[in-house]
Formats: C-alpha cells, sequence, structure tokens
C-alpha cells in the first residue's frame, strides 16, 4: 500500500475526529451555560499512525482489503469524567444520539483487564461528507475517569517501551497503582455531590458575572456615563460580598433598568 493511498484513507478519519471533538466539546459548554454540572470534563482525539495501524494488521492477521472494517480503532476519541458514575451517563448521552450509531461496547470498569486497565468502550459508526461523498467511518469512544486515564496513559506508555513485555516487578507496581486508582476514584464518589454543587455554583456565578458586565457594556452606548458608573460600581461592591443570591437580584434589576433604556432610545429615534 503506497504512502498517497495511506494519506486517502486515512484524511476521512481526520474530519470525524475533528468533528466529534466540536461536538463534545460544544456539549459540554451547553452544559456550562445552563448552569448544570457536565459529565464530560475533558475531550480528546486521535487518529492512529501508519506504523501504529501495520502493526495491529500484523498481530492480528488482518488483510490490507479488510483493514476499514477489522481496525475499528483508527479513530479515537476520549471523554474523560471526573467521578466513576458519570460514565454511565456519558454512555447514554452518546447512545440516545442520532449522528451515532452504537455499533458495540465493553465494559471494562466492570469487568477489569488483567492488567488493571478500566475503561469503558463504544465502537460507533459515524458519518463524514467529503469530496467524493458520504463515508461511514468506525470510531473507538473511550470513556473514562482522570484518575483511570492517568494510569492507561502511563501503561500505554510502559507497553510501547518494552514491547508489550513489560517485566513482572513493573507489571506488580502497575497492579499495586490500579487498585490505588480504584480507591481513589471510590474516595471521590463520596463527596461527588458536594463537588458538583461547588461546581455549579461557580458556574452560575460565571454566566451572572458574563451577562452582568454584556449588560453595562450595552449601557455605555444608551446613557449617561456617569450613571453607568455608579452602576459599575454597585456591581463591585455585590461581587465583592461573594453573594450569589444578591448578585441575581442585581442582575434582575439590572436587566429592568437596560430594557428601559432601550425603549427610551426607540422611543427618541421615532
Amino acid at each position: 500500500m503506497d504512502i498517497q493511498l495511506w494519506h486517502e484513507i486515512l484524511e476521512p478519519y481526520e474530519l470525524a475526529v475533528q468533528e466529534l471533538i466540536v461536538k463534545f466539546r460544544y456539549l459540554i459548554k451547553e452544559h456550562q451555560q445552563h448552569g448544570q454540572y457536565s459529565p464530560i470534563e475533558a475531550v480528546t482525539g486521535r487518529v492512529k499512525t501508519v506504523s501504529s495501524i501495520l502493526e495491529k494488521m500484523q498481530r492480528k492477521h488482518i488483510a490490507a482489503k479488510d483493514l476499514e472494517e477489522e481496525v475499528e480503532d483508527i479513530a479515537g476519541i476520549r471523554l474523560i469524567c471526573q467521578f466513576v458514575e458519570d460514565i454511565d451517563k456519558v454512555a447514554e448521552l452518546i447512545k440516545k444520539r442520532s449522528d451515532i450509531e452504537v455499533k458495540s461496547e465493553k465494559d471494562y470498569i466492570n469487568h477489569m483487564k488483567d492488567s488493571g486497565y478500566r475503561s469503558y468502550h463504544l465502537i460507533v459508526c459515524y458519518t463524514v461528507e467529503t469530496m467524493s461523498g458520504t463515508r461511514r467511518i468506525q470510531v473507538e469512544i473511550q470513556i473514562r475517569t482522570m484518575a483511570m486515564d492517568f494510569w492507561a496513559t502511563i501503561e500505554h506508555s510502559l507497553q510501547y517501551k518494552y514491547k508489550s513485555n513489560i517485566p513482572h516487578h513493573i507489571r506488580q507496581r502497575l497492579s499495586n497503582a490500579a487498585g490505588a486508582i480504584i480507591s481513589l476514584d471510590n474516595e471521590m464518589s463520596t463527596v461527588r455531590n458536594e463537588i458538583m454543587d461547588a461546581q455549579i455554583s461557580s458556574q452560575i456565578q460565571t454566566n451572572l458575572v458574563t451577562d452582568i458586565l454584556n449588560d453595562i457594556e450595552n449601557l455605555y452606548k444608551l446613557c449617561n456615563k456617569r450613571e453607568v458608573e455608579k452602576i459599575q460600581d454597585e456591581f463591585y461592591r455585590i461581587y465583592a460580598l461573594n453573594d450569589i443570591e444578591q448578585l441575581k437580584r442585581f442582575h434582575a434589576q439590572l436587566d429592568i433598568i437596560a430594557e428601559g433604556y432601550r425603549a427610551q432610545a426607540v422611543t427618541t429615534e421615532v
């Protein structure tokens, strides 16, 4: 298979990864804009290198003609969660999407690999539009916690270094670390509600401040500068109190003031 052909094969996979990263990141943004907790913390993606694809084809005795059907993880998306409980929620979000078709799934959370690896895998089909027409691309989506991702990243690096023959004493340390990761995830789950409440409150405050500053900026275009400066000073005073309820009330009052000035501006124009 020549170099040019590899380029043509991988291009649609690169497009699929780019599109899915954008879509999942937008899903995070939507949760934040609505003051809701996002079960997805971060999104990454990659397309396998040619050398990695060739190695897998050789190891699993896959013929070139069967490449795109048999190698299901040429395109990969990784969704990182804060808590184990979020993983099922993210999997359900994916299954409900109309632009993604789930082909198969593997639960390495409840059925951990012997190595200590834990993650939830979905093989999905995703359609991209190219100059040559539509292409149905297989994508592997991995869902895991931040702690699981840390362990898996280290283990993957060691597998690469030792050509999948990691020395026994290092395997033992990895196994011990995997146990520690399970304990860490379990401990974090005990304070999940408190962490979620804190993060939601922080996001609500961020959204409020953004809206208030936008309103104040718009008021500079509609009314006397000195009046706006007084409103701005009042905002700084309330913000310093670190009281989200007072901030909400100020925001509601500011909306009324801004609407009044907008109405005056329309009347003046008429």
